[in-house]
């Protein structure tokens, strides 16, 4: 059996790709579980300062393998929600920053992968969309409330109920997308991106953003505000925060440690 997503490690750069460009890196259910192993291991990872998610070929990733939707029960279709849903979660909450790099269609499945990451670089072609109502369904790993969160409720609906997709200029515009890039350039610009965090930020203080905006976007406002001013002050306990402040003062680059 061929092997469907692959993980690769760059130093402090981990490189994540669907691999099945054949069938546009539609997701099956194999290919989801992989995703899931390899975010649930992240979690635990403190050396790892961002990952890339992509796709082979043409597009980031055509959504979930119809196939395996064909002749599935009510029951069958809860765990597939649930089972989607959870992986979404887990690459929300792996602790590391998670780019998508995002080319060609992010429809279906895949556009709720690519919401679920945190940060997001599209070529100038890729385009976003939520068409599951085509198919007498809705999307269920997450969709229809991360894309109303990001876009705002009236575009996600167009989105979902009108297969309105939504081009790369208009995600930039929305904040949907950190940056767009041309066709053949994506991949360096992910790279590019996530040097500047690893070159610039406290790796911890990087993982209490990640910690208190996911966290916080599921809490009510007062009780973020007190998770936020609790990661601020564990922070308050590493040395990483010495040595912030030293370097502010003595005017030169902090050498972070993740300590």
């Amino acid at each position: 059996m061929s092997v469907e997503v692959t993980y690769e490690e760059r130093g402090s750069l981990a490189l994540v790709r669907l691999e099945r460009s054949a069938k546009r890196n539609a997701l099956t259910r194999a290919m989801l579980e992989r995703l899931g192993e390899i975010f649930a291991g992240m979690a635990a990872r403190r050396d790892l300062r961002a990952v890339i998610l992509c796709g082979a070929g043409t597009d980031f990733c055509a959504g979930t393998d119809v196939s395996e939707l064909e002749g599935m029960d009510e029951r069958g279709a809860l765990a597939k929600a649930v089972r989607g849903q959870e992986v979404c979660d887990l690459i929300e909450a792996c602790g590391t920053p998670v780019i998508a790099a995002v080319q060609g269609a992010a429809a279906g499945g895949g556009c709720e992968l690519a919401l679920a990451c945190h940060l997001r670089v599209v070529a100038k072609g890729a385009r976003f969309s939520l068409p599951e109502t085509g198919l007498g369904v809705i999307p269920a790993y997450g969709g229809t409330q991360r894309l109303a969160r990001a876009v705002g409720t009236g575009r996600a609906l167009a989105a979902m109920l009108a297969g309105d997709a939504v081009g790369a200029e208009e995600a930039l515009r929305l904040g949907l997308a950190n940056r767009v890039s041309e066709e053949g350039a994506l991949l360096g610009e992910a790279e590019a991106l996530a040097r500047s965090i690893a070159e610039t930020s406290a790796p911890l203080a990087v993982r209490a953003c990640l910690e208190a905006v996911t966290r916080g976007s599921r809490l009510p406002f007062d009780e973020a505000l007190r998770l936020e001013a609790e990661l601020f002050s564990r922070l308050f306990s590493t040395e990483d925060v010495r040595e912030g402040t030293r370097a502010f003062l003595e005017k030169r680059r902090p050498v972070f440690r993740g300590e």
